[in-house]
C-alpha cells in the first residue's frame, strides 16, 4: 500500500522537515473534499502570510500525477485527490495478499516489552473488576507480538501478605475439606469474608493471622502446606478461566518471590543516600517532585508494596533487559507507581523512563464499588456463563440448524465480555451492567463476529476459488460505498501501531465497529452475488478483504470470528 502521506508530503513546498509534515496531514472527514487535508495554519507565523494565501501559493506550486490527480486550496487548507481506484486495488490486494499478517510488522524486531497484567490474588475469586486488567494487558500483548517485539507476559500473584494468615485461621475455624473440594475457591472466599466479619468483633483473629503469616515466612511446614493448598485451588480456578479468555503469561513470578529480593535493592538506596528515616520508618522524600515520602520499609521492619516493586523491577530489567515494562493497572495507583519510578529514577537507573503505568478506569456495580471483603463482588466466571447462555439463546432462536452451535455460542459470549472492556478508552470508568455487557446490538463483539461471519457466508455462496475472483471489472469498484470501505482497510495497519504506541486497544476495536459498519453500508448499496460474474468477482474481493482485516483485529483483542453463526 502506497504511503499517501509521505506522497503528499514530497509535494509541499513549506519550509517544514518532511517528518513534520506528514504529521499534521490527516484523512478528510467528507469525501467531496479530497481524501487528505493539511492545515497551512501553522505556517502562518513561519511565512508571514494568511492560511489562505498559503493555501491559494503552496496549491499552485503541487505537481499532480498518478498518484495525487488533484489539489484545492479551501479556508486556510490543501485538499488533496488521490486515484481513487488506485487506492481501492491497492487496498484489497495489500489485505488479500498478506492474509491473516495483515497489519504485522517488524518494528519491534530486537526489542522486548514485559507487561504486568491481571495480577490476580491467592484465595479470591476471579471477580469482574479484573477484567479491565486481564483484557487490555491480553490484547497488548498480541499487538506488541504482531509488531515483531519479544513480549513477556507477566502475572504478578498477589501472594504475600498478613491475609494470608488471616486464610489459615479461617480455615482451621471454620474449614471443610469437602466444601473446598466441591466449591474451590469460592469456599476459600467465604471463608476469607467470614474471617473479616468475625475480626470486627475479635481483634485477637487479627493477632493470630500476623502469627501464622510469620510462620509462612519462616518456611513453617503446617503453614507452607496449607498456604501451597490455597495456591493449587487459586491456580485451578484461573487457569480455567484464562482458558476461556485466551489469555497467556511467561511468568507467574507474584509478591512473595521477590521476598529475599529486597535488601539489596535497600542497601543500594542507603548507600546512595537515597533514603531516610521517618519515625523509625524508611522513606524516600519526595517532596521536591510534588509527591508524599515514598514508604519502603515500616517501623516494625515490614516492607510494603513499593518495597516488592522497587525489587521486582530491578530483577526484571536483570532477567529480561526490556525496552519497556508496562504496568496495566487501575488509575487508583497513579501515585503509587510515579513514586517508585522516581526512586528508581533517583537511585541512576536511566531505564527508569521505560517503566510505563497503564492506568484504565475503575470497574463499579450499580449499586456502588465492590469489596472482596464484604463479598460484594460479580464473579467473572459467572459474567461470561452468562453471556455464553445468552448467545445461545439467540443463536438457537436464529440459526438452529447451526452446527457447533455449543463452540459458537462460546466464542461470542466470552467475545462479548472481552469487548466490554476493549470498546472505550481505557481510561473510562465502567460502570458493570448485565443488560450492557450481554447487549448483542449495535457496536459489540457480536456485531463484528456477525459480520464476520456475513463475508464468509457470501464467500461460500460464490462457490469460487479465490484464483478464479482475481479478474473483474474495477467500474464495479467505482462508488463512495466501496471508496470509504477500503480507506477504513488500509488504515489497519496504522492502526495497530497506534494502539501500541498509545497502549489503548479501544482504537483498533474502534476502527473495526467502523469497518463494519462500513461494510454493511457497501453491501447495502451493491449487490454482490449476480449473474455479471466480472463484477461479482470484483466485489467479492471487497468482502474477503473486509472478512480478513475484521477476523484479523479480533484476534488481536482476543476474539475469536466463528466461521458462521
Amino acid at each position: 500500500m502506497k504511503d499517501y502521506k509521505q506522497i503528499i508530503a514530497d509535494k509541499i513546498n513549506a519550509p517544514l522537515e518532511k517528518a513534520e509534515i506528514v504529521s499534521y496531514i490527516t484523512e478528510t472527514a467528507d469525501d467531496a473534499f479530497g481524501d487528505y487535508a493539511f492545515p497551512c495554519f501553522k505556517l502562518a507565523r513561519v511565512m508571514r502570510m494568511p492560511p489562505t494565501a498559503i493555501a491559494d501559493k503552496l496549491a499552485a506550486e503541487v505537481q499532480t500525477d498518478e498518484d495525487i490527480v488533484k489539489v484545492e486550496a479551501v479556508n486556510g487548507y490543501l485538499n488533496f485527490f488521490v486515484n481513487r481506484q488506485e487506492l481501492i486495488n491497492d487496498a484489497i490486494y495489500d489485505v488479500l495478499g498478506k492474509g491473516e499478517r495483515y497489519g504485522d510488522d517488524n518494528a519491534g524486531n530486537g526489542k522486548t516489552i514485559c507487561i504486568d497484567y491481571s495480577s490476580v490474588n491467592i484465595c479470591k475469586s476471579f471477580h469482574i473488576g479484573h477484567l479491565s486488567t486481564t483484557a487490555i494487558g491480553s490484547s497488548l500483548y498480541k499487538i506488541y507480538s504482531a509488531l515483531g517485539y519479544k513480549v513477556i507476559g507477566i502475572n504478578y500473584l498477589g501472594d504475600y501478605g498478613t491475609q494470608f494468615g488471616k486464610m489459615i485461621v479461617a480455615y482451621k475455624l471454620w474449614g471443610d475439606d469437602e466444601a473446598i473440594r466441591q466449591n474451590g475457591v469460592a469456599e476459600l472466599q467465604r471463608l476469607y469474608v467470614k474471617f473479616h466479619q468475625e475480626e470486627a468483633d475479635n481483634p485477637e483473629l487479627t493477632e493470630q493471622a500476623r502469627s501464622w503469616f510469620a510462620r509462612i515466612e519462616q518456611g513453617d511446614k503446617e503453614a507452607s502446606e496449607m498456604f501451597e493448598m490455597f495456591k493449587r485451588i487459586t491456580f485451578a480456578d484461573v487457569k480455567e478461566i484464562y482458558d476461556r479468555l485466551n489469555v497467556k503469561f511467561d511468568s507467574w513470578n507474584g509478591e512473595s518471590f521477590y521476598n529475599d529480593k529486597m535488601d539489596a535493592p535497600l542497601k543500594m538506596l542507603k548507600d546512595r543516600g537515597i533514603i531516610t528515616e521517618s519515625q523509625g520508618a524508611q522513606v524516600v522524600d519526595l517532596q521536591e517532585y510534588g509527591m508524599p515520602p515514598c514508604l519502603l520499609v515500616k517501623s516494625d521492619g515490614s516492607s510494603l508494596y513499593a518495597t516488592r516493586d522497587i525489587a521486582a523491577a530491578i530483577w526484571r530489567k536483570q532477567e529480561y533487559d526490556f525496552d519497556k515494562c508496562l504496568y496495566v493497572v487501575a488509575y487508583q495507583q497513579n501515585l503509587h507507581f510515579k513514586q517508585f519510578f522516581k526512586v528508581l529514577e533517583l537511585a541512576g537507573f536511566a531505564w527508569a523512563h521505560d517503566l510505563i503505568h497503564v492506568a484504565y478506569g475503575m470497574v463499579s456495580l450499580e449499586d456502588g464499588a465492590m469489596s472482596t471483603r464484604r463479598g460484594n463482588v460479580v464473579l467473572l466466571r459467572d459474567v461470561i456463563n452468562k453471556a455464553v447462555e445468552r448467545s445461545k439463546e439467540i443463536i438457537s432462536a436464529k440459526n438452529p440448524e447451526l452446527k457447533d452451535k455449543d463452540k459458537v455460542a462460546e466464542q461470542v459470549g466470552v467475545g462479548a465480555v472481552l469487548f466490554s472492556a476493549l470498546e472505550n478508552s481505557k481510561i473510562k470508568d465502567i460502570t458493570f451492567s448485565y443488560d450492557r455487557v450481554l447487549n448483542f446490538d449495535g457496536e459489540t463483539a457480536p456485531y463484528l463476529q456477525y459480520t464476520c461471519a456475513r463475508c464468509n457466508s457470501i464467500i461460500e455462496k460464490a462457490g469460487m476459488s479465490r484464483l478464479a475472483r482475481i479478474a473483474h471489472d474495477p467500474r464495479a469498484l467505482d462508488n463512495v460505498e466501496t471508496l470509504r470501505l477500503c480507506k477504513l482497510l488500509a488504515s489497519f495497519p496504522q492502526a495497530v501501531k497506534d494502539a501500541a504506541y498509545k497502549y489503548e486497544p479501544s482504537i483498533i476495536s474502534g476502527l473495526l465497529i467502523d469497518i463494519a459498519q462500513a461494510f454493511n453500508r457497501f453491501y447495502i448499496a451493491h449487490r454482490v452475488l449476480s449473474d455479471n460474474l466480472s463484477e461479482q468477482n470484483a466485489r467479492l474481493t471487497v468482502v474477503e478483504a473486509t472478512a480478513t482485516v475484521l477476523k484479523k483485529g479480533l484476534s488481536l483483542l482476543g476474539i475469536e470470528a466463528p466461521e458462521k453463526m
